[in-house]
């Protein structure tokens, strides 16, 4: 490399250093010391490697790069806006402001280029690994000799926060068995973390940790030398492992007095300090100000539009030898592309099936039976378990399972919940893929965070979550959840079901592939029994109904009370009826499977659903907290039967008994909610029926 190369590189990532100091003394709030650190890492690869084209960001085959030190977001901007994607130097400008493209974490569909939502540490990096899994896997099913149309990358930057992260362990473990070779992460080796110096809590042998795992590692290199920096990185393309490239950094880099120290990591720098820099940087523009030479030199329009016409011309080729081939692969690269028409009726066979109308049976096998119709006519479905198939049921009649370095269509990501999620978020990121993926109701908490990341970035993963009450049992309260389900209710977007019976669980199997294709995607939760379920309807139809979230199960005349159950609850209400109806007490019965769909709909049905005249009595073996919403209106009676504490470890009757969830006990319960009715009321109720 010749000096005037060396030194138009130098320039290159000081203009990503001063504008993102710049931005951040700005705003008065961020965090320059990444940015300025890694900056010449960033020139490194995007300038010189990195496979992308501005005027298209979606572009099927280009290289996803992930910040996964999303903190450091600042430099993502900087090289978004250089190299020519659609960030204008006024949104670098408005970093961190209201409705600006530039938040204080990349956000995925705000920001051109971004590919991910990043800020949970550790969770980016995860992401990648799903991202690199979905590419490995689409190429092994769609290229052919001679038409390599699935052949890019998946580039991370990363700091120490990411891997103090467990979840790091989780995925990269798993990168390594699956021998990801096309996925290369940049560790950004500085030794400051908000606290300081990392030396007091962080020992780790990191290169010798992800040698273990199964990576090529380069190691000791140094990250503000362009030339160590392109033979690490040529190092890395002939590698047939995942690889760790260990860049020794010093963050804030060019800042006199706060280079190498906490203080860099997340303020300002201030006026007095900015101008020192740009005098040790030789930097003379003003703020927001790069010169005509170096934008010019950080254009990516014109290479980016090369590489992509490249990968056009080789795909008509593709097209014109595989047309089915290409047809079905551009469908499935559309971003939340609906299934196709065969799986279409295939769902709709699922929810008519007469097997599954009739069926006695946890809703675990129901959904498994589901998959058996579905999952042939559904290519794209990646299914999976965190070591729990046998007891998930999320495999299907003729699955590929994959384990190890090959390929298959079911997952086996061993004991690591979070890590399965958060991948999970990345393979829907990638595109070409449906994630699943199952464990138990009470491991939840483990994926709650990925969980949100994926209602965050809108992702219509299905979380497959069996064992969903004190229903199972003998494992007792480390097992039982109770309150998971209103748990994840609480999170913006997510779509949590409980079903009640087969019928249920297999339209909400529908409703979740379903939401890909609908204005505003997002995840699913499927919460499952492990004891079996008696059919809850009469013979009429209520695909439909069970669709909008919450329906009338049972309408008698003369009705006095409106049971509302979810779950394995609704069979307990609908004897509960019946010992009523016994008394001359008819009740209502209403399911509500999903509270977020019933939500959904329009005053009128809600209100047809749920009568304000009926006192009202809401069963769940779980939390009540949040059924109040439906039974505590003013003048109206109303109770709610559930644990607002752990269980205990006996068989499952004993522990419904000991809890109040009988027919019997329902039936108590909801007799003392007819007799406080006053007789005004009664004899309203009694208009109304």
């Amino acid at each position: 490399m010749n000096d005037a190369n060396r030194i138009l590189r130098r320039q290159c990532a000081n203009a990503l250093r001063v504008l993102a100091m710049d931005a951040v003394q700005a705003a008065n709030s961020g965090h320059p010391g990444m940015p300025m650190g890694m900056a010449d890492i960033a020139e490194a690869l995007w300038r010189h490697h990195l496979k992308h084209d501005p005027a298209d960001p979606h572009w099927p085959d280009r290289d996803r790069f992930v910040l996964s030190n999303g903190h450091g977001s600042m430099l993502l901007y900087a090289l978004l806006h250089l190299c020519g994607y659609d960030l204008p130097m006024d949104e670098l400008r408005r970093f961190r402001q209201l409705h600006s493209r530039t938040p204080g974490h990349p956000e995925v569909d705000i920001t051109p280029g971004v590919e991910t939502t990043t800020g949970p540490l550790g969770q980016g990096l995860a992401n990648a690994v799903g991202m690199a899994l979905a590419e490995k896997l689409l190429a092994a099913e769609f290229n052919r000799p001679g038409h390599p149309v699935v052949d890019h990358r998946t580039w991370v930057f990363l700091g120490d926060g990411c891997l103090m992260e467990g979840i790091s362990h989780e995925v990269c473990s798993l990168a390594g068995t699956w021998k990801l070779n096309k996925l290369v992460a940049f560790y950004d080796d500085n030794g400051i973390s908000i606290d300081g110096d990392v030396a007091g809590w962080f020992t780790d042998d990191t290169p010798a940790r992800f040698e273990a795992y199964g990576w090529t590692v380069v190691r000791n290199v140094d990250g503000h030398d362009a030339a160590a920096l392109d033979a690490a990185i040529e190092a890395a393309l002939r590698s047939e492992r995942p690889v760790l490239v260990c860049c020794k950094t010093s963050i804030g880099y060019g800042s006199p007095n706060r280079a190498g120290s906490a203080k860099a990591h997340g303020e300002a720098l201030g006026d007095a300090e900015i101008a020192l820099t740009r005098e040790a940087l030789g930097w003379t523009a003003p703020p927001f100000e790069i010169p005509a030479a170096l934008q010019s030199a950080w254009s990516a329009r014109a290479r980016g539009a090369l590489a992509h016409r490249d990968w056009q011309q080789r795909f008509e080729h593709y097209a014109g030898a595989f047309p089915e081939l290409a047809a079905e692969l551009q469908r499935r690269l559309r971003r939340d592309a609906p299934p196709s028409s065969e799986a279409l009726r295939a769902l709709e066979a699922a929810c008519d099936a007469a097997e599954l109308r009739a069926a006695t049976v946890a809703t675990r096998k129901a959904s498994q039976d589901v998959l058996h119709i579905v999952a042939p006519a559904m290519p794209e479905l990646l299914g999976g378990s965190a070591d729990l198939t046998g007891s998930n049921l999320t495999d299907w009649k003729g699955h590929r399972p994959l384990k190890g370095e090959g390929t298959g269509n079911h997952v086996h990501y061993g004991v690591r919940e979070f890590g399965m999620s958060a991948l999970m978020n990345g393979v829907a990121l990638h595109g070409g893929y449906r994630p699943y993926g199952g464990t138990f109701l009470t491991f939840s908490d483990y994926s709650r965070n990925a969980i949100r990341m994926s209602a965050l970035m809108h992702l219509p993963v299905v979380y497959v979550f069996t064992h969903d009450s004190i229903g199972l049992g003998e494992d007792g309260p480390t097992h039982q959840p109770v309150e998971h389900a209103s748990s994840l209710r609480l999170i913006p977007d997510v779509d949590v079901w409980r079903p009640c019976d087969a019928t249920e669980t297999a339209v909400a199997w529908r409703e979740a592939l379903r939401r890909g294709a609908t204005p505003r995607p997002g995840p699913s939760c499927l919460l499952l029994t492990r004891q079996a379920l008696p059919h809850a309807g009469d013979g009429t139809a209520r695909v439909d109904d069970i669709a909008r979230g919450g329906y009338v199960l049972r309408r008698p005349r003369g009705e006095r009370l409106c049971l509302i159950a979810t779950g394995s609850e609704v069979g307990l209400a609908l004897r509960a009826a019946d010992l009523l109806a016994a008394e001359g007490l008819p009740a209502r019965v209403v399911s509500m499977p999903c509270v977020e769909a019933f939500e959904r709909q329009d005053a009128r049905w809600k209100q047809d659903v749920i009568p304000r005249h009926l006192p009202r009595l809401a069963i769940e073996a779980g939390s009540t907290g949040l059924w109040w919403k439906y039974v505590g209106e003013p003048g109206v009676s109303g109770d709610v039967v559930g644990l607002d504490r752990f269980g205990e470890s006996a068989p499952a009757g004993e522990l419904f008994a000991l809890f109040g969830l009988t027919a019997e006990a329902l039936h108590e319960r909801a007799r003392a909610l007819i007799d406080a009715v006053p007789a005004a009321g009664r004899d309203a109720l009694s208009l109304h029926g």
